[in-house]
């Protein structure tokens, strides 16, 4: 199974669409995964009409009619593999604890909101991804995003790709 990892697209503010490589990565997916900050129905309803599968949360840019249609912890088990998916997780010191603490029935916690990729394992095992940007790269090089794999309960061949 295939996944996309996006998050913080801030549609149209930020971009006016997502860049051309990320509309391929989403017709090679099984599963698009958005972690927020969508800023506009307008993707959500694209991404809905265009993906296999969509899992997505709201995130502290998103507005009523985000809210209204999105979670704002979306939860999902994909292949065997349990995964949440949610905005926001705090500052980078101490995450690790933080999450482990607040998802325990976890295996995979997407995240977004520092604009920032993140990919770290806790004691435990949960493993913490944040795709980045695909339009907004504040402070970092490049505008990023992820790609997946999920095989027989395992997730596998996390990869971090630069715009």
């Amino acid at each position: 199974m295939r996944l996309l990892l996006i998050s913080d697209t801030h549609l149209p503010a930020r971009a006016k669409k997502l860049p051309a490589a990320v509309w391929d990565a989403v017709d090679q997916a099984d599963v698009v995964i958005h972690a927020g900050d969508w800023v506009s129905v307008d993707l959500l309803e694209e991404l809905e009409s265009r993906a296999q599968r969509l899992v997505g949360c709201w995130g502290n840019n998103d507005g009523p009619a985000l809210r209204d249609r999105l979670p704002e912890v979306a939860r999902v088990e994909l292949d065997g593999l349990s995964i949440a998916v949610v905005h926001e997780t705090g500052a980078a010191k101490g995450r690790e604890e933080r999450c482990e603490r607040a998802y325990p029935d976890v295996e995979l916690l997407v995240f977004g909101h520092s604009h920032i990729p993140w990919d770290t394992t806790t004691p435990r095992g949960l493993r913490l991804l944040n795709p980045g940007s695909p339009t907004d790269r504040r402070s970092q090089p490049f505008c990023t995003y992820q790609t997946a794999v999920i095989e027989s309960g395992q997730l596998k061949d996390v990869a971090l790709h630069n715009l």
